[in-house]
């Protein structure tokens, strides 16, 4: 991205780009087109040619034929404008750079077919005023997606409110939910309006919902159906109108079957709801993520390898997005000045999933007490032992794992790297 006094610029939502550049890099103009457009960005992106210009100015040509050789992210002193270099505009760190430098901070970065899908229904969904469930592990973006609704929205000038369901007491949590009076307990010096009335007109986000206690769940219900909350200590009800968008890590009809979650407010909250999967599950997105929090963490923006991104892809990421953000500040350390993130300079914070041996030695695994090696080694066996019952084939195995084929795909090539023959299988 660079040179924005060119003349002819083509438009295409987030992402413009010049008549030089749509010939020279025709492959990633259309990748980054595509992508951006499946669900709005409204980051801005400008695509240019670094040799527009230098055709009559050999010694230019020279200097930027030089610098083309090693792949940069370059930011412009004072602006939030970035500069890329690099070597093939088809390959996968190309796109991953374009897309991280055309976000904005806060706002989803996907790549992964399916993130993709979610975010194009999630903007659909932001033009209806209906409650959102949202589901999915810890740290895989569940706030950030809903962010993603609410600027979306007729609310998006009205606050947004976010509030961790499990992060304090029950008696607290319902007077920071529904407000109370001056007096209404023990420490009540002032009177304070509550996240309902404080998000009136906009959005507000319930966090962790299913570890609110069952008695709250009752008048969240309440407030919920009637729109209108009634402060500790006070005797009449207020009206409020907020949108509620509510974000579980369980799984919340098996919270209800065993009694810890109401199924009327299960229900109320459940009118469309959303699923994001696992950050191992949807490993097209590791690599913009990737880049995206070297341009958060990082003053001058070193890239990424090819090398060093294949072996984020093969990792299982038990934290989810969390986890790839600690890896990717502790790889801006290692790294230094570098220009590059190196292999080398990748430490997770658990080891990778890699079969470090043998499918055959479980037992000797077993004995040995690490719990890590036993999960990884009864993995490989289930997996392996999937793929000869469905006679090979990756797609009745992954259907028959629960997983997608990419998933499979990347556990196989883990197996390969430990040294586990995986056969002749397809």
């Amino acid at each position: 991205m660079v040179n924005r006094g060119l003349e002819m610029i083509r438009d295409c939502g987030a992402l413009r780009f010049t008549d030089a550049a749509a010939q020279a890099h025709a492959a990633l103009v259309q990748r980054a087109a595509a992508v951006l457009s499946s669900y709005g960005a409204d980051g801005e992106v400008m695509l240019a040619d670094a040799f527009e210009g230098t055709a009559t100015d050999p010694r230019r040509m020279s200097v930027m034929l030089e610098r083309a050789a090693v792949p940069a992210m370059l930011r412009t002193p004072g602006s939030r404008q970035t500069v890329l270099r690099y070597r093939d505009g088809a390959g996968e760190a190309a796109l991953a750079a374009l897309l991280a430098c055309a976000a904005r901070p806060g706002t989803p970065i996907a790549a992964d077919p399916e993130s993709l899908s979610i975010l194009a229904l999630a903007e659909r969904i932001a033009a209806c005023d209906i409650p959102v469930l949202i589901n999915g592990p810890t740290g895989t973006g569940k706030e950030v997606l809903s962010r993603f609704i609410h600027e979306r929205s007729a609310r998006k000038d009205k606050p947004f409110v976010a509030i961790n369901c499990a992060a304090m007491p029950e008696a607290m949590l319902e007077a920071l939910l529904f407000g109370h009076q001056k007096g209404a307990f023990t420490g009540a010096n002032a009177a304070s309006e509550g996240f309902f009335r404080a998000a009136n007109g906009g959005t507000l986000l319930l966090d962790e919902i299913a570890e609110m206690p069952l008695t709250l769940q009752a008048k969240l219900l309440r407030a919920l159906q009637e729109g209108e909350v009634v402060p500790l200590g006070a005797t009449q009800p207020i009206k409020v109108d907020v949108r509620v968008i509510a974000c579980a890590n369980r799984d919340l009809p098996l919270e209800v079957e065993e009694g810890r979650f109401r199924a009327d407010l299960f229900y109320r909250l459940n009118v469309f709801p959303l699923a994001l999967r696992a950050l191992c599950e949807r490993p097209d997105d590791i690599a913009p993520l990737a880049f995206a929090m070297v341009l958060r963490h990082s003053a001058h923006a070193p890239w990424i390898a090819d090398e060093t991104l294949a072996l984020l892809t093969t990792h299982s990421w038990p934290g989810n997005v969390r986890e790839l953000e600690n890896v990717i500040r502790r790889a801006l350390v290692l790294a230094g000045n570098a220009p590059v993130i190196a292999p080398e300079h990748i430490a997770f914070d658990r080891p990778a999933r890699l079969i470090s041996e043998p499918v055959h030695t479980a037992a000797t695994s077993v004995s040995n007490g690490k719990l890590s090696n036993i999960v990884q080694i009864s993995e490989s066996r289930a997996i392996l032992a999937t793929l000869d019952a469905c006679g090979g084939s990756r797609v009745a195995a992954a259907r028959q794992l629960g997983i997608s084929e990419r998933t499979l795909r990347y556990r196989l090539a883990s197996f390969r790297e430990a040294g586990i023959a995986v056969g002749g299988r397809r």
